[in-house]
């Protein structure tokens, strides 16, 4: 690593990066800029919580890990995303793994700092609130999803968070990085025999495609045929 001196609740995409823009704008010192190669640790499961980050560009991996070793993804965030944002609300060690998934960019901005710029601007504290209810939301729907619907939807509701559904107000195909069935099985919970499984019956009935680089999503089709049946 190198240093270098939705809709929910009302937060469209527009207005979390009109928030991002505004807080770096606002930060004079305590931020820095950052980059990731592919598979590097932003942060780990244990260290001390004394930052925020926010994506500037690239795709972070957020999980964690139980007692016996056992890892489990959480989300995977892309630009204009933020993580570790429990150390605002007193959080002394992170409680999850952030790790790059890609080349990625990322602004740390140390705690007494988005504090102070939080507490100055009620605008922007607005805004952050915002977007931690729609973090929230988020987070609810996946553990309703975990527990009410069954393995196939929960792998098209992953791919369609993936390539940023519910983000425009047109569903046009959605391209993303190419992801590992492995991962796809730890935020789908599953195995990842079953994950091949559906990802070659979604690719069959014109839902996706994809290569060694990337996998198209055909949202539209993928919602219709898979989560409003």
């Amino acid at each position: 690593m190198k240093a270098m001196t939705s809709r929910k609740v009302g937060l469209l995409k527009s207005d979390v990066t009109l928030f991002v823009t505004e807080l770096l704008e606002k930060i004079n010192g305590d931020k820095t800029i950052m980059q990731f190669q592919k598979n590097e640790t932003v942060f780990c499961q244990g260290d001390q919580s004394e930052a925020i980050y926010f994506i500037q560009s690239g795709k972070v991996k957020i999980a964690v890990v139980s007692a016996a070793g056992k890892e489990a993804v959480l989300t995977v965030l892309g630009p204009e995303g933020f993580l570790g944002e429990g150390c605002l609300a007193g959080q002394k060690l992170r409680i999850s793994t952030a790790t790059a998934m890609l080349s990625s960019t990322l602004f740390r901005i140390e705690r007494p700092a988005m504090l102070r710029a939080l507490h100055g601007e009620p605008e922007l504290s607005d805004k952050f609130t915002a977007a931690l209810l729609a973090r929230n939301i988020d987070l609810e729907e996946d553990l309703c999803d975990q527990l009410f619907n069954h393995s196939e939807k929960r792998l098209a509701r992953v791919l369609l968070k993936l390539a940023r559904f519910g983000q425009y107000d047109l569903m046009p195909d959605a391209n993303m990085p190419t992801m590992s069935h492995e991962i796809l099985a730890e935020m789908v919970g599953t195995t990842r025999a079953r994950v091949t499984h559906f990802m070659n019956k979604f690719r069959k009935l014109g839902l996706i495609d994809y290569n060694a680089e990337k996998i198209t999503v055909r949202a539209e089709l993928l919602t219709d045929v898979l989560l409003h049946d």
